[in-house]
């Protein structure tokens, strides 16, 4: 098969490319950066620029599939410029694809996207499955409904579409992870506000074989890309300290704190989702690390 993966240098791009590739897919990626165009066997890169609507259009040629993770960084602080990039590196980027699917003879039949958790309500006992109608108020709600409306717009032009909303990716390389691990490791770890809040995650090699299980099974609609056993804020930490066999001093950090330091931004470590895995494991789908500290052992072995 034939895949087009947009985001294709990021954190989960890089792992989901390894997987393809072992898997003997042929691979197209799009990138921003012209010096990261390249060509190795089964693996050939193209510019494309979102904002100026620029995209090589033989990057489709021969495409059975896309997978779109281009997106702005949310772990950076929210200016006001820098919530409009968070929300056009989405938008934009799924608009520029569906101008040149619509414009472009291809045999693209599926088109799968990441997505987010924030859209979700706010909980800490209420466990949300992905028939959940009721969303929250919030910018990054805001963002995860903009993101999917733009990608909805493939089932126009006869392609599945599949959103894999996605909870705290688990991986040593980067993301949220080792930013929780650096003050636990050097001994000043502490659980954020009540630390009753609930973490929703997923081992970042679950997740690159949750694509690939869309991907054989031509899934379409709404799924939540996390593992069957979200945590708490306070259980997260202390399971990392355990892992890392660093101990816990500190009391519990104050939320506004932390909004002193980060602003808005603060949100990412005081929100909690409490969410279900049980409509992608009802389909067959297993998780190798379903448990939070035998993930974080593989992770920090």
């Amino acid at each position: 098969m034939k895949i087009l993966i947009t985001g294709a240098t990021g954190l989960i791009g890089r792992e989901l490319v390894t997987l393809l590739l072992a898997n003997q897919h042929t691979v197209h990626y799009l990138t921003t950066s012209k010096t990261k165009v390249a060509e190795k066997p089964n693996l050939k890169g193209f510019y494309w620029n979102p904002q100026a609507g620029k995209i090589e259009e033989s990057c489709i040629y021969g495409v059975d599939a896309i997978i779109h993770l281009a997106g702005a960084n949310i772990a950076k602080r929210w200016t006001k410029s820098y919530k409009q990039e968070i929300i056009e590196s989405r938008t934009l980027s799924s608009e520029l694809l569906f101008n040149l699917l619509k414009k472009t003879p291809h045999q693209v039949k599926q088109i799968i996207t990441a997505s987010g958790t924030a859209i979700y309500p706010e909980s800490v006992n209420q466990v949300y499955d992905e028939s959940a109608t009721q969303t929250e108020d919030s910018f990054l709600s805001n963002v995860v409904k903009k993101w999917e409306d733009s990608v909805n717009t493939f089932q126009v032009l006869g392609i599945k579409v599949c959103k894999l909303r996605t909870g705290i990716v688990f991986s040593e390389k980067g993301g949220a992870l080792p930013e929780m691990v650096k003050p636990i490791a050097m001994g000043f770890g502490a659980a954020m506000g009540s630390g009753k809040q609930m973490q929703s995650w997923i081992h970042i090699n679950d997740l690159v074989a949750m694509y690939r299980f869309a991907l054989d099974n031509q899934l379409e609609g709404l799924y939540n890309a996390v593992s069957p056993n979200p945590v708490s804020n306070a259980v997260l930490t202390k399971a990392i300290a355990k892992v890392l066999k660093k101990p816990l001093w500190l009391p519990h950090v104050p939320e506004f704190v932390m909004k002193l330091i980060l602003g808005e931004m603060a949100y990412l470590l005081f929100s909690s989702k409490n969410l279900s895995a049980d409509k992608i494991q009802t389909l067959g789908f297993q998780f190798q690390f379903p448990e939070v500290e035998s993930a974080l052992r593989d992770l920090y072995k």
